[in-house]
């Protein structure tokens, strides 16, 4: 491919400046990233004590055991978690999402082992650092601003690197070492972002969604084509036939336990006389396995089922890429997201150390663009697609648009009071 070399500059400038921008915040994206996906190994242990009980005798009826739950935990449970285990001990959760948390009661003894509060947590606050720089909303969009600009610097960064007068070995795929330090970063950041360049597009498609602007829109799109979770997932429209008594909740689970689901199954309880039993379960490394399936809850008669078919296409999208940006589908998952998590982190140290060897003293050290060229309506389509799918990268560039017209006439005037 033949490259326009004007336009190689001034892709290389912008690819520069958002970079510069970017940096501080992708390098804590990439190490907070890399540290999140260490959750299940440094939360084990220190639960243990309180998922973990010993098995001694008959345990006590489940019945029973949400009573002790309901009277212990702050929030009334909503859910039960259906053990595997003998020694595990019975999970009850309240609230969804960050609000969740859970209570644990010993199936043999009825004491309450203990509670976990998601938002309490270690690697909780890593994942907020992650997702909002632990600065809520406006924390979240400064992150969504900064992926939005990482798109647009994989797509020019691939331009730039792409070379002009034919492929050789050394500095497009190995680092060239003896060229002095400047070359060699800029080799190390610009190989290494080439082979993960298509990976990083992904690992971003899968963290949209947790985005205000881009994943609202998302959701929108969604509702509007309708394919989401059908409007029958949650079993709000649902209704039981009431009765002079309700199923007790171990008759309940012993119908659940019939379904034979795979992964973590849990059981939602009815809300209100009228509300239902919903059996689903969470299976990140077979979602094609996921279904959610309601219950009259005084006859225990199946109402409704859903499974993975009845999801629209861009919920089972947006599902996919999420769970493989959290490295959920299994261990070759786990172990690309960690690679590129660090890879990631490399690419931008040796950005900034090639920077920081090429940067002249009292200079910005910004590629300068030749004064005849022109932006090109391909560029400007382009441009524009990306400012409509990412709305704040959108924002951000008619800023830059307008401080950058404004310089230019600046400039035009010192030239014509000079002259």
């Amino acid at each position: 491919m033949k490259k326009n070399e004007k336009l190689n500059k001034w892709l290389w400038k912008w690819h520069f400046i958002a970079g510069l921008v970017s940096l501080p915040f992708i390098l804590i994206l990439s190490i907070t990233g890399a540290i999140y996906l260490f959750k299940a190994d440094y939360e084990a242990p220190r639960q243990q004590h309180i998922k973990k009980v010993v098995v001694q005798g008959t345990p006590i009826s489940l019945q029973r055991q949400w009573q002790i739950a309901n009277t212990n935990a702050v929030k009334k449970p909503n859910a039960v978690v259906l053990t595997t285990k003998a020694n595990q001990a019975t999970e009850f959760i309240s609230g969804r999402f960050g609000g969740k948390s859970s209570l644990f009661v010993n199936p043999y003894s009825g004491e309450v082992s203990g509670k976990i509060v998601s938002s309490k947590t270690d690697m909780f606050k890593i994942r907020k650092l992650h997702g909002e720089l632990l600065m809520g909303k406006f924390g979240t969009k400064i992150i969504e601003l900064i992926a939005s600009w990482m798109v647009v610097l994989i797509l020019t960064g691939l331009y730039v690197w792409w070379p002009s007068r034919g492929w050789s070995l050394k500095g497009f795929f190995i680092p060239r070492i003896r060229e002095g330090k400047r070359v060699l970063f800029r080799d190390i950041h610009a190989i290494s972002g080439f082979w993960v360049s298509g990976l990083l597009i992904l690992i971003l498609a899968g963290g949209f969604p947790w985005t205000d602007v881009v994943g609202s829109n998302f959701k929108e799109l969604q509702k509007v084509t309708n394919t989401g979770f059908p409007t029958t997932w949650d079993g709000r429209q649902l209704q039981s036939q009431p009765k002079e008594n309700t199923l007790t909740l171990d008759q309940m689970v012993a119908v659940a336990e019939t379904l034979n689901l795979t992964g973590t199954v849990t059981l939602q309880l009815p809300k209100g006389p009228k509300g239902v039993f919903s059996v689903s379960n969470f299976n990140p490394t077979d979602l094609g396995s996921q279904k959610k399936i309601h219950f009259d809850q005084y006859t225990g008669k199946q109402i409704l089922s859903n499974d993975w078919q009845d999801v629209g296409v861009l919920m089972r999208g947006r599902m996919w890429v999420m769970a493989f940006h959290q490295g959920e589908f299994a261990t070759w998952n786990w172990w690309l997201m960690f690679f590129t998590a660090i890879v990631l982190a490399i690419m931008s140290i040796s950005a900034l150390i090639s920077y920081t060897l090429r940067k002249r003293k009292g200079s910005w050290g910004i590629p300068k663009v030749p004064s005849t060229f022109k932006v090109g309506y391909g560029i400007i389509i382009m441009m524009s697609i990306l400012a409509m799918m990412f709305p704040l990268f959108g924002a951000s560039l008619l800023v830059i648009l307008i401080f950058d017209y404004i310089k230019n006439i600046k400039e035009k005037r010192k030239v014509a009071i000079s002259s």
